[in-house]
This record gives structure tokens, C-alpha cells and sequence, in this order.
């Protein structure tokens, strides 16, 4: 089973409970929903309706999905929870932090200890992102 990795108040931390939202595409989905998208996504005002947004990444070097956030939080600021499911590898996770993600589930052959510790390796960034204008 996956393990999922949630912003909270006090930081990062593992989730201990197994509360994943029964995702929606695009095409199923209806205001107030959970929302599924898939890296080569349209994004579309309507998603503002959503109770919290997916993305899910299909290989660990599609970065695709990291883009799509960045549109979601600056094109249509989206201000709800965004996850990052699917594909994903300790080596990305800081950079979904500075896209904007505020869960990810991590794939059961990853360690979560580890992710935690690579969420933010660099102190000081040159370059602007959702996180840090």
C-alpha cells in the first residue's frame, strides 16, 4: 500500500490514516468532488469547484504534472489540497513542494523517512515558485 505525505500546520509529516478520496475524472466528476487529471490535462475553471484535486504522474521522468500544478495554482488559483499520486519518486518531491502539491503518495517500494528528509534539501532557491514568490 502506498503511504501518503501531508503538509500540516506544524510541517510535513507521514499520514497514518488510509483517507484517500474516491477520485473522479474529468469526465465523471462533479462540483464539489474529488477530481482526477492526467498529466496532459486541460485546465478548466470548473476544477475551482473541486473539494481536492489529483494528479497523477505515469513515469517518474514525466514532468508534465508539475507543470499542470503550476497552472492550477497561478492560471486559475486553485487554493484547495493538491495531490501527486502515481509515479513518484523521492528525487522530484521538492520540486512538487515548490509546484504546489500538499499530499503525496508515495508507491509502497518507497521510503517515506527518506522522503521526508528530501522535501526540502536546499536552504535558499534562485528562482521564483508557487511556494516562494
Amino acid at each position: 500500500m502506498s503511504t501518503l505525505i501531508k503538509r500540516s500546520a506544524q510541517g510535513w509529516e507521514i499520514s497514518h490514516t488510509d483517507d484517500r478520496p474516491n477520485w473522479k475524472t474529468p469526465q465523471d466528476w462533479q462540483q464539489g468532488e474529488p477530481l482526477l487529471l492526467q498529466v496532459d490535462a486541460e485546465i478548466d475553471a470548473r476544477f475551482l469547484q473541486a473539494s481536492t484535486i489529483a494528479i497523477d504522474f505515469p513515469a517518474f521522468t514525466d514532468g508534465r504534472g508539475l507543470s499542470l500544478a503550476v497552472l492550477l495554482r497561478q492560471r486559475i488559483k486553485y487554493t484547495g489540497e493538491l495531490h501527486a499520486i502515481g509515479a513518484i519518486h523521492e528525487d522530484v518531491l521538492h520540486y512538487m513542494v515548490r509546484c504546489g502539491f500538499d499530499v503525496l503518495e508515495l508507491p509502497q517500494e518507497r521510503c517515506a523517512e527518506t522522503a521526508l528528509r528530501l522535501l526540502a534539501p536546499y536552504t535558499h532557491h534562485y528562482q521564483e515558485s508557487v511556494e516562494q514568490a
